[in-house]
């Protein structure tokens, strides 16, 4: 089946790689000029892994990676607040954690389609996709058009030509906080434990690290913000260190480490739950179909998962994808819907503005059994995949 793919982030370079090993005919096309380093870093949780590995790039995304052993969340004063076990979490769903740069990331993926024979089309930005008899179709902005027995939107969450076809009325939706994300890297030590990932909860803020090693980390500061009060200031640097300076001097060192061009400031949008995302020979797939928020800890992770069940859905000689199309939402819609709703949930709880609200969340995390909500992470994570303890997904 010759197969046309809108979106060369995640979801797009491994949908193409898991569709071409299956016997597809993949172009990739994708709106910006050079491959997508859009946000710092991501962390590939087990359910991520496995579908790294099916893809055949385990191995050199290894060499690219940190290995993440716990998440400590901590007060903005750095009083902790309870550990998460992510070996843990490991044990149980039987493949690793791992924290990469978004770009390398990327990298690992278009170095794996080149092996495979597909090339990525870069600055071609569709304007509008639809149907021709048997045949789908996309137009870019300038004014070539291209056609295709399938047509997958992975553009992301922001602007979709094959959410507006598919969907027209599904719009992203503000959620009520900004994000800064920057990449740290430094000669001295940046972080105590390279293996442990800090997350401080502040009253409407946030501010987590990532580790890649001692003298390299991403992370992503955050505050809740009305969208109209979003501005561009001339020193974003200046501006963080000023926000967070009461924070715990890890926060203040990684700001001052992080390179300029590296830091970006991101209003934080997700997509309310869809029931169908396909119409026709089009068909959506990760953000495009179901951007939770960061908080979810799951967009590229369940980019990937699309990637892995969409190839076992999709047969090569099908005539009519229609069925195939319904048998892979019915998998991963009540999954991606759960995970939504639950990065709604925390996100609403961190970015309180209510100092006794938050003090209350805080004295409740303190409180919780982690070793509970480590296992409870696995379980939801492993449904639909054939991994230990799993359980099927099912239709909604």
């Amino acid at each position: 089946m010759q197969i046309a793919i809108l979106g060369g982030g995640v979801a797009g370079l491994s949908a193409a790689i898991a569709l071409t090993l299956r016997g597809h005919t993949v172009q990739v096309y994708e709106r910006r000029a050079a491959s997508s380093t859009y946000g710092a870093g991501v962390t590939l949780w087990p359910n991520a892994t496995f579908v790294i590995a099916e893809l055949g790039v385990r191995d050199r995304l290894h060499l690219v990676s940190g290995r993440p052993h716990s998440m400590q969340r901590l007060d903005a004063a750095g009083v902790p607040l309870g550990v998460v076990d992510i070996r843990a979490i490991g044990e149980q769903m039987a493949h690793p954690t791992l924290s990469v740069l978004r770009r390398d990331l990327q990298r690992v993926l278009v170095d794996r389609l080149a092996e495979l024979g597909v090339v990525v089309s870069y600055g071609r930005s569709a304007s509008e996709v639809g149907e021709r008899g048997a045949r789908a179709w996309a137009r870019f902005e300038d004014g070539e058009e291209i056609a295709a027995d399938v047509v997958l939107g992975a553009e992301g969450r922001m602007s979709s030509a094959a959410r507006r076809y598919v969907s027209p009325g599904a719009t992203p939706v503000y959620q009520g906080f900004v994000n800064w994300v920057g990449i740290a890297e430094s000669s001295d030590l940046l972080v105590e434990d390279p293996h442990v990932i800090t997350d401080f909860w502040g009253t409407g803020s946030r501010f987590g690290i990532v580790p890649l090693g001692a003298t390299r980390a991403y992370w992503a500061g955050g505050t809740a913000i009305r969208l109209d009060a979003i501005g561009a200031p001339q020193n974003l640097r200046a501006e963080l260190q000023a926000r967070f300076l009461e924070w715990p001097a890890v926060v203040r060192r990684i700001i001052d480490a992080s390179a300029t061009a590296s830091l970006r400031t991101i209003a934080v949008h997700d997509l309310e739950p869809m029931s169908c995302w396909h119409r026709g020979r089009v068909l959506l797939i990760g953000d495009a179909a179901h951007a939770s928020l960061p908080t979810s800890g799951q967009g590229a992770c369940q980019a990937l998962e699309d990637a892995w069940h969409l190839a076992r859905c999709l047969r090569p000689n099908d005539p009519d994808p229609q069925a195939s199309f319904e048998r892979f939402t019915a998998l991963r819609a009540m999954k991606t819907r759960h995970i939504a709703l639950a990065g709604r949930h925390l996100a609403s709880s961190i970015f309180h503005t209510d100092p006794d609200a938050c003090r209350s969340r805080d004295q409740r995390t303190r409180e919780a059994d982690h070793h509970q909500l480590a296992a409870a992470m696995a379980t939801s994570w492993s449904v639909g995949l054939p991994l230990p303890g799993s359980t099927p997904a099912r239709a909604p």
